[in-house]
């Protein structure tokens, strides 16, 4: 494993992608912290923690020292004023509400942080950037789901951000295996708009009766050799993170990113996809 200079990171948010991104960054030889003050959601990161390294030393993929780190190595914070100050690098990944990102966002640079990003995946960077102190030191970093198998990070630049922080977030990206692209500041980035339109676009024809939630999916997946169906991989990302972003994406680009009556109502009812068992498809649940 590498040495480099710069080790040390947390993330806020121990939901999927928080636990996604602290793995791949405990393997890559980081010191972690995790920020996530709901103890069920600590329980539940630390037995995917647990599932991932497990799974990655049986493969051949980690080292036992890696898998160990990647473990039992991450720590665990309640607030964001718990933080050591003086962090290399921080990403928030909290639920895509404005109002709970800038607030958080602000709290993290009191910390002072070389560097602080997002994950979002639709919201501004520039209108987030007047949260923190140093705008010049402030960027998306938007992972992809599941994290530790996805090999990009998407970063997206901001009316601020320097030369300075992209090349350094290129730097940490790079040192967890990560292959990045660079985006400007627009609505959706360049991703979020492409798997958007493509998921929300199936919706419809489940809608409308078109084909089984299977046969949509299968014919992604064999026709045009997506690694996942758009409504497969939906109930992974999480039913309630597409409605926000389609909701975000509508306003700001139109109604071909209008969210369909079937996300709506699926969302209404607390059928969220992986996460609690039941979306497009239905989920096994272990205990």
């Amino acid at each position: 494993m590498n040495q480099r200079k710069s080790q040390n990171m947390a993330v806020i948010g121990g939901g999927t992608m928080g636990v996604g991104i602290a793995y791949v960054f405990a393997v890559a030889g980081w010191k972690v912290c995790v920020v996530e003050p709901d103890a069920l959601r600590i329980a539940t990161m630390q037995n995917i923690l647990q599932t991932a390294a497990a799974g990655g030393l049986k493969r051949g993929k980690l080292t036992a020292a890696q898998a160990e780190h990647a473990s039992e190595g991450v720590e665990r914070l309640a607030s964001v004023q718990d933080l050591p100050r003086f962090l290399d690098l921080v990403i928030e990944s909290i639920p895509e509400r404005l109002d709970l990102k800038t607030k958080v966002l602000a709290e993290v640079a009191d910390r002072q942080p070389r560097l602080v990003a997002s994950n979002t995946s639709a919201l501004s960077i520039s209108e987030l950037a007047k949260s923190v102190i140093d705008p010049s030191l402030f960027l998306g970093m938007h992972f992809f789901n599941p994290v530790w198998s996805l090999p990009m990070v998407e970063l997206i630049r901001g009316d601020q951000t320097s030369e300075a922080a992209l090349t350094m977030a290129r730097e940490f990206a790079q040192s967890t295996g990560k292959t990045t692209i660079t985006v400007r500041d627009v609505p959706g980035f360049a991703t979020s708009r492409l798997d958007l339109i493509a998921s929300l676009e199936a919706m419809r024809m489940l809608e409308d009766g078109v084909a089984s939630a299977q046969d949509i999916d299968h014919a992604l997946v064999t026709a045009y050799r997506h690694p996942m169906g758009p409504l497969r991989l939906s109930d992974i990302v999480g039913l309630d993170v597409r409605l926000d972003i389609a909701r975000h994406l509508s306003q700001a680009l139109g109604p071909r990113y209008e969210p369909p009556r079937i996300l709506e109502e699926l969302v209404a009812k607390g059928h969220l996809g992986q996460k609690t068992g039941q979306g497009f498809f239905s989920w096994p649940q272990s205990h």
